[in-house]
């Protein structure tokens, strides 16, 4: 199966660039992945854009640079070109006895597509819910014990695992026809399947299939 043009879904531990660029570049896809915090610093801002600085005051542009593929603007103190102002909250880095005082920031701009993304838009948001969905059905083939295999044999195998899915199935089925999930799910307080018995589970394609 192709997975050119995919749609790659994970959580916030893969929240890396380099994914980002494979996914775009070389399967022609897109991601959709939320943002790590740890990964990004969200220093307060104006409306303009503009960050705030320790001692409230509104920080100015003093040049782009690029940084490891990025993209950063800097901004620097707004008394840092004054001969006479003192800063307001004495920041360590403004009687330091350099010539560019006060603090500085830097803020990525957004000309990757990591950052391109519209977290926020509905698109976005159904899209991560299915993965979320299929974590849930995962778990639940988990509980299967098919991780530990009491089959020799490929085909086997492949079979007790279709059997498993079929459980699976038949269990969610049941459910929807019935309107309840605490009779199929809660009466079972560790919410853990018994091996698949071959016959009885086969005796429910009919039921699917219909």
């Amino acid at each position: 199966m192709s997975i050119k043009e995919c749609t790659f879904i994970a959580d916030k531990g893969y929240d890396v660039k380099a994914i980002y660029n494979t996914v775009k570049e070389v399967y022609f896809g897109e991601c959709v992945i939320p943002l790590n915090k740890r990964n990004s610093k969200n220093p307060k801002k104006l409306s303009s854009g503009h960050p705030i600085c320790e001692a409230g005051l509104a920080m100015h542009k003093d040049g782009k640079f690029s940084d490891n593929g990025r993209t950063r603007q800097k901004y620097c103190c707004p008394l840092k070109s004054s001969k006479c102002a003192v800063c307001p909250c004495n920041h360590k880095n403004w009687n330091n006895g350099k010539k560019n005082r006060g603090c500085t920031k830097y803020v990525t701009l957004p000309d990757d597509y990591r950052l391109s993304i519209d977290r926020e838009c509905i698109s976005f948001k159904k899209i991560y819910a299915l993965r979320t969905e299929a974590e849930r059905y995962n778990s639940r083939f988990k509980s299967t014990k098919q991780e530990r295999l009491w089959v020799c044999g490929f085909n086997a195998a492949q079979n007790m695992n279709t059997v498993a899915h079929i459980a699976l199935l038949a269990l969610a089925l049941a459910a929807v026809v019935f309107k309840t999930n605490s009779r199929f799910v809660l009466s079972n307080p560790q919410n853990v399947l018994p091996k698949p018995d071959f016959h009885t589970c086969a005796a429910l394609i009919p039921v699917l299939q219909g």
